[in-house]
């Protein structure tokens, strides 16, 4: 296994033949164990499951979590058989075979219990750990992994909650016309000392996004939900915080707005989000490779596209994880629930 990188934020690790191998027995072993990815004794045995992938990979991943070494990482030569995995779903509730995808969810979980916990959100695709991210024919225009006509704004997942992911996982299934994900990391930020404390300082606004709150409004068990609260009321919060030397980024210029009448909040919020779109760069997700994002330092978002609804669009999962599962507690039935409400 080799890693190469195009520069210290974004670094490629290369897997070879014979540790594929050693991936393949490993996922063999999990398939014959367990039901799918996502049922609580995978999840409970994933981190001793992946110390069964090759020593390079995992020590690769360990590091792009302890050292900060990179803003993200790419995982590349695992193989999808474009056949054996079935149409691209119309719909994220609409894989005409969720078995045919389980090899691929359970490498990404596996991989991904590497940086932390995975988790899900009710309001977004039934609480799903694992999710589909595909066109949906009608919602072309909406700011959502559903969309396609309209480019997915840049952005930090779930940038408006405090219990946000650390880490956005996204691996391909199908990417045939090879549609970008873009990416910016917080490094790009170079701005006068006096527009990083502004931005440093909670004058800033951020609202879920119109998916998160059409189902947060819809469940009547939770009506004072956090996701409806930071849609009616969102706390002032900093876009940047943590070290000084290295800040941590917390953006989404198009569910956000400085507080009302704050000029300077507002100046430094158009500054920086001119900063981020200049340094944004396109990733393609081939199929068979897994993009980690770190959610702190690092923004994405997607370039537009036409899509076919033929069975042949674009087509990756999605996973979200969490470094201390337990700080959102409060939010979550059970010390055992990996579902935040």
């Amino acid at each position: 296994m080799t890693a190469t990188s195009q520069s210290t934020e974004l670094v490629y690790f290369d897997v070879n033949p014979v540790d594929l191998q050693t991936i393949e027995n490993v996922l063999a072993s999990a398939s014959a164990e367990y039901l799918h990815a996502q049922v609580p004794e995978f999840l409970l045995d994933a981190p001793r499951i992946a110390a069964g992938l090759p020593d390079d990979l995992t020590r690769f991943v360990r590091t792009f979590r302890l050292n900060e070494t990179a803003a993200a990482v790419v995982v590349r030569g695992f193989q999808v058989d474009d056949s054996r995995i079935g149409p691209t779903p119309p719909h994220w509730s609409k894989q005409a075979d969720p078995a045919s995808t389980r090899r691929e969810e359970f490498f990404l979980t596996l991989v991904a219990s590497l940086l932390g916990d995975p988790f899900g959100w009710s309001t977004l695709q039934r609480g799903n750990l694992v999710q589909n991210v595909v066109p949906i024919y009608g919602e072309e225009r909406q700011q959502s992994g559903h969309g396609s006509a309209d480019q997915l704004e840049w952005h930090t997942e779930d940038g408006f909650h405090p219990y946000r992911c650390d880490y956005l996982g996204l691996m391909g299934m199908r990417n045939h016309g090879e549609v970008p994900t873009t990416y910016a990391s917080v490094a790009k930020l170079e701005l006068p000392e006096e527009v990083m404390q502004v931005l440093s300082e909670p004058r800033f606004l951020i609202r879920p996004d119109d998916e998160h709150v059409r189902n947060a409004r819809a469940d009547l068990m939770h009506p004072r939900s956090t996701i409806v609260q930071a849609a009616d009321a969102p706390v002032p919060t900093a876009v940047l915080f943590g070290g000084v030397d290295r800040p941590y980024l917390r953006i989404d210029p198009y569910f956000m707005s400085a507080v009302p009448g704050d000029s300077l909040a507002e100046d430094a919020l158009e500054l920086a989000t001119q900063k981020l779109e200049a340094g944004l760069q396109d990733i393609v997700v081939r199929a068979g490779e897994i993009l980690f994002i770190d959610n702190f330092r690092a923004v994405h978002g997607r370039r537009s596209f036409r899509a076919a609804y033929d069975g042949t669009d674009r087509w990756l999962k999605k996973i979200v994880v969490s470094r201390d599962l337990r700080k959102s507690r409060e939010i979550r039935v059970g010390a055992d629930s990996r579902v935040l409400l």
